[in-house]
């Protein structure tokens, strides 16, 4: 008795090339409101002179109470725009009269205003920052893991007078949402509590009154409770099903980031707040991370040693660290991403580069800030030694803490387990094929949702059967039948071993690779009858049917087969 293993469809004409997946283009392009290159001017004109001392006394008594002004931002004059003071230490531990942080909506007064397509700005006063430049490296950082707000230098004028040099933040809101989303209608949060002294947005579980986190969440859609309150549930009651409400690779890409970079004021270093939680169509979470001011130790006295500096820390209050970092799945794909950010982003040339090419650019508006809280020598000399800034707070230096990092954690244990190589990723009709070393176990991460969430394994085989060629030749291949509609899979590698695991691409699952059947394969299977023109073995020589050796065989539609027929 025969037994036809059909292994690949060749197609010469055809281009069966997978394609990669790029976030990237969410950002602004050069020219954009948020271009790092660029340092612009905005003026702002209050129609009240009196307008610090009134935003002064509203701050507390009544924080979303706007005055009416002017903007000219890029040649574009705006009429009515509304603006408030922001911020929490940067505002009230601000020694400047004038040169406070703003939150501007352009949409408040104008319906549908925007200033170069959006409709809220938010400028920091860098405060605690003699560099200006932390925050603004950092979130170029986690742009490349995670959806982030972007960043940009920006002149400020007040009423006429030249007030400082600013960090321009894009506001997380609903248009960020639409921006990296495609919607904004799920439950939305921003995970920053009225008073940090009693109330934290740390997910513990209170009960199932809404009420028990009004004070620690801040609820930024027409709806939500429920829905948080849910998820906090699952996390703490009934951690096994956390994937059926939490983009748990999204809070692992997180939390690896957030300790490369030593952001100190955020949930799994310091006080666990300063990140919104955004529920998708597909009923999962998706943590956002916002104000990385205390990145690379910024303002925070002396180093941090012990809990701080060690990426599995374990601690109580935080329940959402503590069950990912103690599910081993979770904990080693936590140290890929630790691996891949290293590698990529503590690299001390590109930060020089960007710091050079930052400081010439903003030098001259420094240098004219006369409010800026710091010497303008502090904002060369903070970049290797630190800043006094008052008798609490030193401004670390920065290139001395990122090298610190750097040996820190190429010291770890951990991080220095061997994980596997992937390499020669291809596919060829149906089957998908990896070059892998050093692996226990290889899996194809896929999912056709339209929210690029809920991978599902198939597993990848080295056993000679059932598509893989060659048993153990460290090619590992497995069968998957793309739709014959036309759409489109995205799908990652995963290979593991005892000690580690590797992706590919490795920046997965923020991106991953898109394949879909070209039309021209599509067509394939509407064909009633094709003729085979001839069959040849390995090596092109026409040959007849043979047992137990591969065989192309050649159609007249431009098909080739490669078949073993086993007897």
């Amino acid at each position: 008795m025969r037994k036809y293993l059909l292994f690949i469809f060749l197609f010469p004409n055809l281009c069966l090339s997978q394609n990669l997946y790029n976030p990237y283009l969410f950002y602004d392009n050069m020219g954009g409101i948020y271009d790092k290159d660029s340092l612009r001017t905005i003026n702002i004109n209050f129609y009240n002179s009196d307008f610090n001392n009134i935003l002064d006394s509203t701050y507390y008594s009544s924080p979303l109470y706007r005055l009416p002004a002017k903007l000219i931002f890029n040649n574009v004059k705006l009429d009515s725009v509304a603006i408030r003071y922001k911020g929490n230490s940067s505002y009230i531990k601000c020694n400047s009269i004038i040169k406070k942080p703003y939150n501007i909506d352009i949409n408040d007064i104008v319906v549908g205003q925007t200033l170069m397509g959006y409709k809220k700005l938010k400028l920091s006063n860098s405060w605690f920052d003699p560099t200006f430049l932390k925050e603004l490296l950092a979130t170029k950082i986690y742009q490349r893991y995670l959806p982030t707000y972007e960043t940009n230098l920006m002149k400020v004028y007040t009423q006429g007078n030249y007030t400082g040099l600013y960090l321009n933040q894009e506001a997380v809101n609903k248009q960020f949402l639409e921006k990296h989303f495609s919607e904004e209608d799920g439950a939305f949060f921003k995970c920053d509590p009225i008073d940090m002294s009693t109330y934290s947005p740390n997910l513990k579980f209170l009960g199932q009154d809404s009420s028990l986190y009004y004070n620690s969440y801040e609820l930024k859609s027409d709806h939500g409770w429920s829905s948080l309150i849910n998820l906090i549930d699952v996390l703490n009651n009934n951690p096994s099903n956390i994937e059926s409400v939490l983009n748990v690779d999204r809070v692992l890409w997180y939390f690896a980031v957030n300790h490369v970079v030593m952001n100190y004021d955020t949930y799994n270093i310091g006080s666990p707040h300063n990140y919104y939680l955004y529920q998708t169509k597909d009923d999962l979470f998706q943590i956002i991370p916002w104000d990385l001011s205390e990145s690379f130790i910024n303002a925070s006295g002396s180093t941090p040693t012990g809990i701080l500096s060690d990426p599995y820390s374990i601690q109580t209050n935080k329940p959402l660290l503590n069950i990912l970092l103690n599910n081993q799945l979770y904990r080693k794909i936590y140290t890929a991403h630790l691996r891949t950010i290293i590698n990529e982003s503590l690299d001390t040339s590109w930060f020089l580069q960007n710091i050079n090419s930052l400081q010439t650019l903003a030098y001259p508006a420094v240098l004219n800030d006369t409010e800026k809280g710091y010497s303008t020598q502090d904002f060369f000399d903070n970049i290797n030694q630190v800043s006094v800034l008052n008798q609490w707070i030193s401004a670390q230096p920065l290139i001395p803490v990122i090298l610190s990092r750097i040996n820190n954690l190429l010291q770890n244990p951990e991080i220095n387990l061997t994980p596997p190589s992937i390499s020669n990723l291809s596919i060829s009709g149906n089957y998908v094929s990896v070059k892998v070393l050093g692996a226990d176990s290889v899996h194809l991460m896929l999912t056709l949702s339209e929210y690029n969430s809920e991978f599902q394994e198939i597993i990848m085989n080295d056993d000679g059967q059932n598509g893989d060629v060659v048993a153990t030749d460290n090619i590992y291949t497995t069968h998957y039948q793309f739709p014959i509609n036309g759409d489109e899979v995205k799908f990652y590698i995963r290979a593991y071993n005892n000690d580690a695991v590797t992706l590919l691409p490795e920046r997965a699952e923020y991106v991953f690779y898109t394949y879909s059947l070209p039309t021209s394969y599509m067509n394939i299977f509407n064909h009633k009858k094709r003729n085979l023109l001839y069959v040849k073995d390995i090596l092109g020589r026409p040959i007849k049917d043979s047992k137990n050796q591969p065989l192309f065989y050649i159609y007249d539609d431009g098909t080739v087969e490669k078949k073993i027929i086993f007897e």
